[in-house]
Formats: structure tokens, sequence, C-alpha cells
């Protein structure tokens, strides 16, 4: 599995409405079910689409990215006061344990998804909190997203989810990527 990282010279791509296609900001809040309390984090936040629309509905919401050029972005199109950018791999989050009430991450699962980066947010996310994960799946028939070769299946996500000690708890294969909603 070849992981990569989104090329920051594309990001205005990632603005692209036609996004909500894969995810519409409706399915990801009705999985993630927010809280106006709650400490969140978007795994690959990127120029902070996703973000956007969660940030209204929580009380802090973590933006984390591997790249500064990505937060750059996001800063010049305008971080919503409760959005924390963090530049940091989920392998090494800079947060401490039980911090987060949920995560998620759309498109980005198989950018981080290792071992390490498992344990990783099993530390950061408190017990009984939530992990969704909407991602390109390799039974997919590449009409967008990566080459099938860097994408995993959903089964494949489940099981390295069960092994990092979360319980799935919805899982649902679509024409070309799946959603995942796991609790530790």
């Amino acid at each position: 599995m070849g992981f990569h990282t989104f090329d920051p010279e594309r990001a205005p791509q990632l603005e692209d409405a036609s996004r909500y296609r894969w995810c519409s900001s409706e399915e990801l809040l009705s999985v993630l079910e927010p809280d106006p309390d709650a400490t969140l984090a978007d795994l690959g936040s990127g120029t902070g689409f996703f973000a956007d629309d969660v940030a209204p509905f929580v009380g802090h919401l973590y933006g984390i990215d591997l790249q500064a050029e990505m937060h750059e972005f996001y800063r010049e199109k305008g971080v919503p006061e409760n959005v924390e950018l963090l530049e940091a791999g989920v392998d090494d989050l800079p947060l401490a344990d039980d911090t987060l009430d949920a995560a998620f991450s759309v498109d980005t699962y198989h950018e981080f998804a290792t071992d390490e980066s498992l344990a990783e947010l099993a530390r950061v996310i408190r017990p009984g909190g939530r992990l969704v994960t909407v991602d390109w799946s390799a039974t997919g028939d590449q009409r967008a997203g990566p080459p099938l070769t860097e994408r995993f299946s959903l089964g494949e996500a489940v099981s390295h989810l069960a092994e990092a000690g979360f319980t799935v708890t919805h899982a649902a294969d679509r024409t070309e990527t799946y959603v995942c909603v796991a609790r530790r």
C-alpha cells in the first residue's frame, strides 16, 4: 500500500462542492452525531472543506494535517474561531490521552492507515468516543479518487479498526466509497 498525501498545489480542487457527491455534510454530521460541547478532530483536514461543515456544531475542532501548505490555504480562506490547526501526522498527535470525543476522516484514511496511527487514535479518543471514516474503496470503479492500489476495502478497514481496539457500529460499502463508524 503506497501512502501519499494530496499535492498542495492542487488544494483548490479540495474546495469543489462536487465532493459532496461522495460524502455530504448531512451524512457526515449524521454519523458524527456532534455535540455543542464536544472536542473533535478532522484527520487530514486539508483546506478545511469538511471542517467548515462540522465546526458550527461542536465546541472545539482540531484540523490536523501534515502539510503546512494546506493550513496556509485554510488560513487564507478563513478558519472558524473554534478550529485549531495542528501540523502533525495521525501517528504522532500532539494531544493528551482521551482528549477527543470523536475524530473523522473524509477521503484520507488511505493516507494514514497504519498500526501506529490507529493506536494513536485509540489513545486520544476517549472511551466511548467515535471514529468516523469515509474513504475511497478498493472495490470502487475508479471514477474518482486515488488509484485502486492505494485504497482499502471496507472489510480491511473494519479489520484494522477492530485490531486497534475499536468496535465498529456501522459499516456500509457504496459505489466508490465506504463509511465506517467505530467506537473506542
